[in-house]
């Protein structure tokens, strides 16, 4: 298949770190004016990004490079890795061995997701940090605030309920090998926002 222009370009900023709209223009044989659109066009999209430095002469020169989110588009394989690392782990240490390590990495995520939250006074502000934590980590998380009606019998009461909502699991393949992952995180919501969480 062939690779397309933008894809060239981030392949060139990749190997020979930032260049010019000149320079890029050059190696790729178009115009400067084509390969600008383009450029345009990654920073518009987050990849790239550029910088102003000066010329010994005239207007400064504008320098692009490749930002942290243009990783996506570059061949990974943590992944594979993570699972390769799960199972050694598993091989070497045995599953007590790979409990440890699951239960080290909670107690490292309540310790720092307590710090943060305990400034906040009130659930719906707890669970907002912890949302915005969750989000810097790459688990695009949100909260949703509804309204659920109790009927336990007796009485009926509507109630203000929120939910924690994950859109994206960036441990997924550790969490597919492993479901362990997934009740250790369960474990930390629990704690950190004891007595309101349920599952």
């Amino acid at each position: 298949m062939k690779e397309k222009t933008s894809e060239k370009i981030l392949s060139l900023l990749k190997i020979e770190g930032a260049l010019t709209a000149k320079i890029l223009a050059s190696e790729l044989g178009l115009t400067t004016m084509g390969v600008r659109q383009h450029l345009q066009a990654l920073e518009d999209d987050g990849d790239i990004c550029f910088e102003d430095k000066k010329a010994v002469r005239g207007r400064p020169t504008r320098y692009w490079s490749l930002t942290t989110q243009s990783n996506s588009h570059f061949s990974d394989r943590h992944e594979e890795l993570t699972v390769q690392l799960i199972d050694s782990v598993t091989v070497i240490f045995g599953d007590e061995g790979l409990e440890q390590l699951i239960a080290h990495r909670e107690q490292a995520s309540l310790a720092l997701y307590s710090g943060k939250l305990a400034s906040k006074p009130d659930l719906l502000g707890k669970l907002e940090a912890l949302a915005e934590l969750r989000s810097e980590e790459g688990y695009m998380a949100t909260v949703v605030v509804g309204d659920n009606i109790v009927d336990d019998g007796d009485t009926v009461e509507n109630k203000t309920v929120y939910w924690l909502m994950e859109n994206h699991c960036p441990i997924c393949a550790a969490a597919s090998k492993c479901l362990n992952f997934c009740r250790s995180e369960l474990n930390l919501f629990q704690t950190l926002l004891a007595p309101y969480a349920t599952f």
